[in-house]
């Protein structure tokens, strides 16, 4: 498990300490897997951690024989056994949590992250964008993209190949997110040279510096029905330089670091002339893109 530490210029203003977990889940075994969520929640927050990201469908693991086997291991929010496990763990270790969940509403299923504080239930996130044999089990999320405000700032999450879209993040950042958590199972990408990074972290990066958004990446390792899952977790500042990884290709760990919202919200001034949302041209283009929300105010 990784550490962390801060210099005194970052002690000189509040400080939120944020963990990403990288594990291994393992299909079908949700009791197995809610377990190893719990004991990574309790050694995260025995490091002073107050926010905890956990990878993408933590309890279920991935890849599913059928629809017959997702649905099986779905569950209702926030009835499930899995959400009222990170409720509980949430209000005695005083942390938030976001733990992506394979939830089941009626007869349908989304690939979902809840997120869940000290006092109960935030909400739901339900990712938007579905990846490969996803398409199979799940319906594209229906929720939109939230903002979860907490006593340490206002949080955003997505998923996975959410990550691929910078639409998404604009749309955060225009919202008003500092911190975006993304549970994710990322997988190896065709085409990509040796020696260079996952493409997964240069989008991660590069959105976190064109948003000026702090973005938590909990990715999972191992291999599953004969799918790789790549491994390094990230977490990215506002500038878009990593805090704290990546990390392994094939190990369990926690990634940690201290987010300074104060920076984060002057990272979207470039300089003194430049303001990575002030500067957009919404004479050309439509602010929210087309969204209908609510045009932002500066």
């Amino acid at each position: 498990m990784s550490s962390f530490s801060a210099s005194q210029e970052e002690l000189d203003f509040p400080l939120v300490t944020v963990a990403g977990v990288q594990m291994k889940p393992k299909v079908g075994r949700k009791a197995e897997n809610l377990e190893s969520t719990l004991r990574f929640i309790e050694a995260a927050a025995d490091q002073g951690a107050q926010l905890i990201v956990l990878p993408e469908l933590s309890n279920s693991g991935y890849v599913f024989a059928s629809r017959k086997e997702a649905f099986s291991l779905a569950e209702s929010i926030p009835d499930g056994p899995s959400t009222q496990a990170w409720l509980e763990i949430a209000a005695r270790r005083n942390v938030t949590i976001v733990a992506g969940i394979s939830e089941r509403d009626g007869e349908r299923l989304f690939n979902s992250a809840v997120v869940v504080g000290p006092k109960g239930l935030l909400g739901t996130y339900r990712k938007l964008h579905l990846w490969g044999d996803e398409h199979l089990y799940f319906e594209a999320g229906d929720k939109g993209l939230p903002i979860f405000h907490t006593e340490f700032g206002r949080l955003a999450v997505v998923i996975c190949y959410d990550g691929w879209f910078p639409e998404v993040y604009r749309l955060l950042a225009m919202r008003g997110a500092d911190i975006v958590a993304m549970p994710t199972n990322w997988v190896p990408m065709s085409g990509q040279p040796e020696n260079t990074p996952a493409m997964a972290n240069t989008l991660a990066m590069a959105n976190a510096h064109s948003n000026a958004l702090n973005i938590v990446c909990a990715n999972r390792v191992g291999i599953e029905r004969g799918q790789a899952f790549i491994g390094q977790s990230l977490i990215v500042g506002a500038q878009g330089w990593p805090l704290a990884g990546p990390a392994s290709y094939d190990k369990e760990e926690i990634l940690f670091a201290n987010i300074n919202l104060k920076s984060t919200r002057q990272a979207r001034s470039l300089n003194v002339f430049n303001h990575v949302l002030r500067d957009r041209r919404d004479d050309i283009y439509d602010p929210m893109l087309g969204t209908g929300w609510p045009r932002p105010r500066h």
